[in-house]
């Protein structure tokens, strides 16, 4: 690794505006701008241009901006969603979901294509649930059955990738002992939220808050970031997975701010701009600096894995979706599975963790972020296409039953007829009845 210098960082940083910036000046083109900073990044780092190799500075933020990532991934989630009909639909799918992932995992395995089949299977078996937020509100669906149910069955597909990618795939001790730790993080979870729950009704604690957040304190702010960075240490210590320790770190301070009479609305605003505005856009330009597009080309065996892996995604996260038909209809619950095969982030870092212990090689690493690559460029458009055309077809109207219209004991003159609402007059010759 190269020592540190600015040189790299502001070619780093430089891609990271330009990235967004250029893609708002061609609003029709609807490209996630995560998707063209790794694409940038490939492109002025070892494998192509060579102007920029990671060097601690570089290597720090990135850090950093991986941590933030899960942090507020965590953060999106929505735990009152989380109950009743929706959790166990979208609990049960995901539990579909991995099976299926382990199955294709081992197929993959046996054709030679991937090292470890479980790791795989782990990796194909999540959401990006930070890709289809925005898409979700971009079609008005956010807030809808629909919408929360996409959102619902996100944060199970990321919470349960992380914990069992924890569970197999950290601690030195196997599974037994990697329980034991995980046990031991969520009673460190529980004990911290039912401090901070005690100590922000405090009144002099709550006014100190509110007295200090807008200020160049910005308190909750920093305790944010110590909440991030403490779980971080935390999980490292254990052995588990840093991403662990940062996702329950952002859905602690879901569960903790609720903020129920907006007392700081901006908030969770100045955090997405720590996290999206500086380090996140880092990490992704970053992957781009890292990857092996000479393994991925290599050969054409090789680059044919990224179809492959893509075809994977989409089943393994998909056909589980059918579960949803009873809730929102066949066509909403194949949008739901396009919706749900988009995965990046957690590909990153997961493959990273796969490459640091050895699991699997560079060119499978490259292949399962292309893969994930072409998933953020494809289905979430497709997915919002279909979801418009759903909105764009006529409804079909409820038959309507005939009003009933009240009949005059005797017939005669003024009788009506049902399913008209109006007299029906008497033949001209009939006879008039008498009074």
């Amino acid at each position: 690794m190269e020592a540190p210098s600015f040189d790299g960082l502001l070619l780093v940083v430089g891609v990271a505006f330009a990235a967004p910036f250029l893609l708002g000046l061609f609003p029709r083109v609807r490209l996630p701008a995560i998707v063209l900073e790794i694409v940038a990044g490939i492109v002025i780092g070892p494998s192509v241009l060579g102007w920029v190799e990671v060097d601690q500075a570089i290597e720090v933020l990135s850090l950093i901006g991986l941590a933030f990532l899960l942090f507020l991934a965590g953060l999106e989630i929505e735990f009152e969603h989380l109950r009743g009909r929706l959790l166990r639909l979208a609990g049960g799918a995901w539990i579909v979901s991995f099976g299926i992932a382990v199955v294709v995992g081992f197929v993959l395995s046996g054709a030679g294509l991937v090292e470890t089949p479980l790791l795989v299977g782990i990796i194909l078996s999540a959401t990006s649930l930070g890709v289809i937020i925005p898409v979700l509100k971009d079609g008005g669906e956010i807030s809808s059955g629909f919408g929360q149910l996409v959102v619902a069955a996100g944060s199970i597909a990321d919470f349960g990738a992380i914990i069992v990618l924890s569970l197999f795939f950290s601690g030195e001790g196997g599974v037994g002992s990697t329980l034991i730790l995980l046990g031991g993080l969520l009673v460190l979870l529980a004990a911290v939220y039912l401090f901070l729950r005690g100590a922000e009704r405090l009144a002099f604690i709550s006014a100190d808050l509110l007295r200090l957040q807008d200020t160049t304190s910005q308190i909750r702010v920093r305790g944010a970031v110590v909440l991030l960075i403490a779980f971080a240490a935390v999980a490292e210590r254990l052995g588990l997975e840093v991403i662990l320790g940062t996702f329950a770190a952002g859905a602690l301070l879901t569960l903790i701010d609720r903020d129920e009479v907006m007392t700081h609305p901006q908030f969770r605003r100045k955090l997405e701009a720590m996290g999206f505005g500086i380090f996140i856009p880092v990490f992704f330009v970053t992957t781009g600096l890292r990857f092996d597009l000479d393994a991925l080309l290599a050969s054409v065996s090789t680059l044919i894995m990224v179809p492959i892996f893509l075809l994977a995604l989409l089943v393994v996260r998909g056909l589980p979706a059918v579960l949803y038909r009873g809730l929102v209809g066949g066509k909403k619950a194949l949008i739901a599975g396009i919706f749900q095969a988009t995965s990046l982030p957690f590909i990153v870092a997961a493959t990273a963790v796969g490459l640091e212990l050895g699991l699997v090689d560079e060119a499978e690493s490259a292949g399962l972020i292309a893969a994930g690559l072409l998933s953020v460029l494809i289905f979430p458009l497709l997915g919002l296409t279909l979801l418009r055309g759903e909105a764009r077809e006529p409804q079909a109207e409820p038959e309507r039953r005939p009003e009933p219209v009240e009949e005059p004991a005797m017939g005669g003159v003024g009788r009506t007829v049902a399913g008209e609402g109006r007299p029906k007059a008497p033949p001209e010759d009939a006879p008039l009845m008498a009074m």
